[in-house]
Formats: C-alpha cells, sequence, structure tokens
C-alpha cells in the first residue's frame, strides 16, 4: 500500500536530508578524487614497472586494511558519539591529510613521499570508517520511514555517480596541471598535487555543511539511575550478539556478503576472462568494467520503483540469487555481448539487493543500535571483497587452462579456463546464500514467491482473487466526485455491468453513525482518534459492501478510500503516513483498488464549491487542505501505474471522458456485448 512522498523527490523535500546528501555528495567526490589522485602520485614515486604495480597495491592495501582493524569498532562509537560532531571531525581530518600529502611529497625524497603517502591512506580510510556508520544511522532520523528507501537509492546514486564525475575532474585537473608545469616549476614536479588540494577542499566543504545541520543525537538505551555507561567494547559486544540472534539481520548480512562477492568476482576477474576467455583486449574489458557500475546505478536507481509494494524481506534474497545466475550465464557463455549483458545484470540485481538491504537495516534496527550494525556491514563487505579480490585471481591461475578428451571415436575435448569455473562457483555460492537469505527473511509464509512476481509483473493490486473490479475515487472537497460517480454508475450500467456505487464513511449502518461523528463541527476528536474511526468505518464497509460485491464480479466505485485517511490524516493531520498505511492495511486486509482517480483541484476553488454550511473537515484551514492536495499528488506520484489524475477543474464531460477511456481498457468486455 503506497504512502505519501515515498520516492527520491519526496525526500530531496526535506531541507536536513537535503543538506546532509550534499555533504555525502561532496564527500564521495573527494573519496574517488582522492582514490585516483593517491593510486596516481604513488606510480610516479617509484620508477620500474614492479616498483609501479607494488605501490599502487600498497595503496590498495592500506585503504582496505582500516576495515580489518577498525570496522566494527566505528560502528559502535557511532552508537555512543554526537553523529554531527564525529562526521564534521572525520571530514576535517581528511581535509587535514589530503593537504598535507602534497605539502610533505614536496620537501622531502620520493622513498620517504611514498611511506607517508601510505601512511595517510591509512589515516583517511580510518576517519572515513567512522564517517559512513555516523552518516548512515543519522538518515533514518532524518526522514519518514516511507521516505528511507528513496533517501538510501539518493545516497547510493550520490556514491556511485560521483565517481565517473571525479575521474572526469581528475583528467581536466591533470591536463591543467601539465599547462601550469610549462611556467611554473612546482606544477611540473608535483603533477597530481592541484587534484590533491581541490580534493581536500571538497572534505573542508562537506564538514562546514554538516556542521550547520541540527542532527538528533544517538538515542541511548535506558539504564538504572547511577549505573555507568557501557564501555565500548561491551557496546560492541552487543552489536555482534544482537546480529548472531537476528534472523533479519544475518539474513541481510549474509545477502549483502553474497552480492558483494558476486560483484567482486567480476572486477578481479574481469581482465582475464576479457583475454582468456572472450579473446578479446582492454576495450573488452573495459567494457565488462562498465556494464558492472552502470548495472549497480540501474538497480539502484529503478529497482525500488518496479519492485512497487513487494514485500522488502521477500525480494533481498531473490536479487541474491539473480545476481547468482547471471553471473553463472556469465561464466558459460564466451560470447562478448551475452557477457557484457550478464555483467549487466549482476551488477543490477546486486544493486536491488544492496538498497533494499540498507533500508531494512535502517528500518528495523533501533536507533541505538544501528551504528554498530552499519560498522560491522560495512567492515565485512571490505573484508569480503578484499579476499574476493585476492583468493579469485590466485584460485584461477591454480586450475589454469585444461583440456579433458572425451572417450569415443574422434578429438573430442573440453576445454576448462580457470576464470570460467571460479565464477561459476562464485555465482553458484550467491545463488545459494540468497536461498538462505530469503528463508531467513521471508513475511509472507504460505503464499508463493511466484505468485507475487506475477502480480506484480501483470501491475495488479494485492487485492486477492476476486472476478470483479475495484475503483476509488479521491480528491480534496469540491473535486465533482459525486456527479463523476453518477455519470460513471449509468455508463457502467449501459455497458451491462453490475455496479456498486458507494462511499465513505457512512456506506453501512455502524458507518453512518460513525459519519456523524467525524463530520459534526462540534465534535472535538484529535489526530489519532479520527484515523481511528475512519479505520472502524472502512474495516466495516470492506467487510459488508467491498468483498461481497468483488465475489460476485461487480464494478464497486467507492467515493473515497484509503488514500483519503493518508491524505487527511497523514498530511492534513501530520501524523505518521506509514502508521496510517498500517492502520489502513489491517483494517482492509490488505485490499486495494485497481485504480484511483485522483479528481486535483485548487482548495481555493475547491472550497468555494463545498457550500455555506461547511462539516467539520471542510472548515479546516486552507493550509490544512493545501497539505491534503500535496498528499493526494505524493500517492499519485509514488505509483502512476495504478493512479489516473484528472485536473477536476475541467468541464464535466472532458473529466468523464478521461475516466471512461481509462476505466475502458482495465474492465472486462461489456456483458451486453459478449456473446
Amino acid at each position: 500500500m503506497p504512502v505519501p512522498g515515498r520516492g527520491p523527490r519526496a525526500a530531496l523535500r526535506n531541507e536536513r536530508f537535503r543538506k546532509l546528501y550534499c555533504a555525502l555528495a561532496l564527500s564521495s567526490f573527494g573519496d574517488w578524487l582522492g582514490f585516483l589522485a593517491t593510486t596516481a602520485l604513488a606510480t610516479q614515486l617509484v620508477d620500474t614497472f614492479a616498483s609501479k604495480a607494488y605501490a599502487t597495491g600498497g595503496v590498495l592495501v592500506f585503504r582496505l586494511l582500516p576495515a580489518v582493524l577498525f570496522g566494527p569498532l566505528a560502528g559502535a562509537y557511532a552508537d555512543r558519539w554526537d553523529r554531527r560532531r564525529t562526521m564534521v571531525t572525520c571530514d576535517v581530518i581528511r581535509f587535514g591529510l589530503f593537504l598535507s600529502i602534497p605539502l610533505v611529497g614536496s620537501v622531502t625524497t620520493r622513498n620517504t613521499a611514498l611511506l607517508y603517502l601510505l601512511a595517510a591512506s591509512f589515516l583517511i580510510e580510518t576517519a572515513s570508517l567512522f564517517w559512513i556508520p555516523a552518516k548512515e544511522a543519522s538518515v533514518p532520523n532524518l526522514v519518514p520511514r516511507e521516505q528511507l528507501e528513496g533517501a538510501n537509492q539518493l545516497t547510493l546514486i550520490a556514491t556511485y555517480a560521483s565517481a565517473p564525475v571525479a575521474a572526469a575532474v581528475f583528467a581536466f585537473l591533470s591536463l591543467l596541471s601539465r599547462w601550469l608545469g610549462s611556467g611554473v616549476e612546482y606544477f611540473r614536479t608535483g603533477p597530481v598535487d592541484l587534484a590533491l588540494y581541490v580534493n581536500a577542499a571538497t572534505f573542508l566543504f562537506a564538514a562546514l555543511t554538516v556542521y550547520r545541520l541540527d542532527l538528533p543525537s544517538p538515542k541511548v538505551a535506558d539504564r538504572p539511575v547511577g549505573q555507568a555507561p557501557p564501555t565500548i567494547f561491551h557496546s560492541l559486544r552487543e552489536g555482534l550478539s544482537f546480529m548472531g540472534r537476528t534472523p533479519l539481520a544475518r539474513g541481510l548480512l549474509v545477502g549483502m556478503l553474497g552480492a558483494l562477492a558476486a560483484g567482486g568476482a567480476i572486477i578481479a576477474l574481469g581482465k582475464l576472462f576479457a583475454e582468456s576467455v572472450l579473446a578479446g583486449g582492454d576495450a573488452a574489458y573495459g567494457l565488462l568494467f562498465g556494464s558492472i557500475f552502470l548495472g549497480i546505478a540501474a538497480g539502484v536507481a529503478l529497482g525500488p520503483k518496479a519492485l512497487g509494494d513487494l514485500s522488502r524481506r521477500r525480494v533481498f534474497g531473490p536479487s541474491i540469487v539473480g545476481a547468482g545466475a547471471s553471473l553463472i550465464f556469465m561464466s558459460l557463455v564466451p560470447n562478448l555481448f551475452l557477457a557484457t549483458l550478464a555483467t549487466f545484470f549482476v551488477g543490477a540485481f546486486a544493486g536491488v539487493a544492496y538498497v533494499v538491504g540498507i533500508t531494512l537495516l535502517g528500518l528495523e534496527i533501533e536507533d541505538e543500535l544501528r551504528g554498530r550494525m552499519f560498522g560491522l556491514v560495512q567492515s565485512l563487505m571490505r573484508i569480503d571483497l578484499l579476499l574476493v579480490t585476492a583468493v579469485t585471481p590466485f584460485a584461477a591461475g591454480l586450475i589454469g587452462t585444461r583440456s579433458i578428451g572425451l572417450p569415443g571415436d574422434g578429438p573430442a575435448v573440453i576445454s576448462i579456463n580457470g576464470v570460467s569455473v571460479v565464477l561459476f562457483v562464485g555465482g553458484l555460492l550467491g545463488v545459494v546464500v540468497g536461498i538462505v537469505s530469503f528463508r531467513q527473511m521471508d513475511d509472507r509464509r504460505g503464499v508463493s514467491l511466484r505468485s507475487d512476481l506475477l502480480r506484480r509483473l501483470r501491475r495488479a493490486p494485492d487485492r486477492g482473487d476476486y472476478p470483479g473490479t475495484f475503483v476509488a475515487l479521491e480528491g480534496g472537497e469540491g473535486g465533482g466526485k459525486s456527479t463523476q460517480l453518477r455519470l460513471l454508475e449509468a455508463w457502467l450500467a449501459e455497458r451491462g455491468h453490475e455496479v456498486v456505487v458507494t462511499r465513505e464513511p457512512g456506506a453501512t449502518a455502524a458507518g453512518a453513525r460513525v459519519r456523524a461523528l467525524l463530520l459534526d463541527p462540534a465534535a472535538q476528536l484529535s489526530p489519532r482518534a479520527e484515523a481511528l474511526l475512519y479505520a472502524a468505518d472502512r474495516a466495516q464497509h470492506v467487510a459488508e459492501v467491498i468483498r461481497p460485491a468483488l465475489r460476485r464480479g461487480a464494478v464497486v466505485v467507492t467515493d473515497r478510500y484509503v488514500d483519503s485517511s493518508l491524505a487527511y490524516q497523514g498530511a492534513g493531520r501530520e501524523l505518521e503516513a506509514a502508521d496510517v498505511a498500517k492502520l489502513s492495511r489491517w483494517a482492509t486486509g490488505g485490499l486495494v483498488p485497481d485504480l484511483v482517480v485522483l479528481l486535483d483541484v485548487d482548495p481555493v476553488v475547491g472550497l468555494a464549491r463545498a457550500g455555506s454550511e461547511p462539516d467539520r473537515i471542510e472548515a479546516e484551514s486552507l493550509a490544512f487542505h493545501e497539505r491534503v492536495r500535496q498528499g493526494f499528488l505524493d500517492l499519485a506520484e509514488s505509483d502512476p501505474d495504478r493512479y489516473l489524475v484528472v485536473p477536476a477543474d475541467q468541464p464535466v464531460q472532458v473529466v468523464q471522458e478521461a475516466l471512461r477511456t481509462r476505466l475502458a481498457a482495465l474492465l472486462p468486455a461489456p456483458l451486453l456485448t459478449r456473446a
């Protein structure tokens, strides 16, 4: 069931998240630019080919080593320290370290400069380890629950999309340094120094951005008066214990490690696969490398929208299975086009799994444990990536290339390539990991995954197997719903359909009494009481009117349904939209319309049409009705396949024609024309 403002654009309308997002984008850009600059500098400080390879590898090792040593510890600190102060401090440290690298290099020998570069890389990555869990743990406190998935999409897109931007900026700064070097000695001897200075500046700007941001402090679990707070290592042990005893956390961790391993295997073996299996060169390797990152970006950006209302717990494991199956396919098909396509799907499935996993961690784990969980996850993921990139080439080399003769007449042989074998085994492990995660996390046992996926492919709502059609008309006051209902009822009856026109609140005997209370201008109801009364009316409405009619095969058209509660009580009364959605889902048993028609009207125009004796809802302020209108529009934006938005200020017949056109494609064939 959709809730208002679920997508990335809704998250960006949140001012506090927008500021944090700017800081994240700057820090991510700085990370990629720093990676390019430091690896380039490492090769410039030595002379031989072997030395350049060792220097580059050294920078990579020193960037990954802190995750092994401090990753979980950093998460524990994120749950104890002020997160804003942690992020500002880490960004200032990274600013100082990146600034110092070219300064130290300009006054020392090349060997000393290389040693300092390795040490600085270690310290920079250590600061990043403390920054990341503080940021990840802060995001769920800045946005409503329904916007968290969109916020995570944005943060992951910023993380990966900043890589090509950083590469382009690095190339430009390199050319600029070469041009400046023709006249300035400093830039001739330090061709990447300009990139390092720009990189340092990004972290300084990020620190200033976060410093001006009001972030809530971590929540601390209650403890008896006078009892000392737990030590860092006790906090860390508590986080590890939570991970071990919680099926959701275990399933998420195992699945995310599996998804990362699948992508890491391609990154580690891509060059060898392109040469030994595809018989290609650097261009083929570049195509594979680009495809996996393009797939990750597509999975992160488009995956949540494609999943629609599917349970995120259910789709996490199958996403890992999809990545593993794609890797298996890639290993078996020595064709550049098909391998590139498979690589894209490995990245896409892994991207979906990552954004779903991060969102579930943020939603399901309490704030006082969140930093430890993110710290542990990021540490294990980096260790996982380090092991995969180190072990897979070694394993492929041990297997080598072999030819096995087949028994029988003729020179039939099977060629075995170590790279393909390792990728195949990696894909198989990914499938197993995905199945394990699914079994740990499935929250709809008894409902087959196949039926869920087929329903989503048909873009059908989760309403059960009823032969009828369910349509809801929604909108603010004075939108003309009653007029459109009468015209629609006549049109449907002419086509031979059984039509049930109903409304909320008040379609049942019990509902009529609830309606009288809800709309009574003298009634003093709190927002929560109001939401509960609407849910009670809706529960009786569904049980007594809507479900029986749908089972008979009727076309049910209702004047208001769940969306009105989400817009009026959620957006208008400013209740938590996820709570209102959960209440409505429980009251209706998950029944949602096949089509929601939103008759959109400016509140000023609509209220003028409402009459001179307003009821309790109509009498609310203009600001309230403007929030309601925006709530409806956000709902329509969150699921455009199921919503039809029609401007209600058009002539009545124009509006009616829009409704009929959309319904004609949705309804079964008219009874009067059937054979």
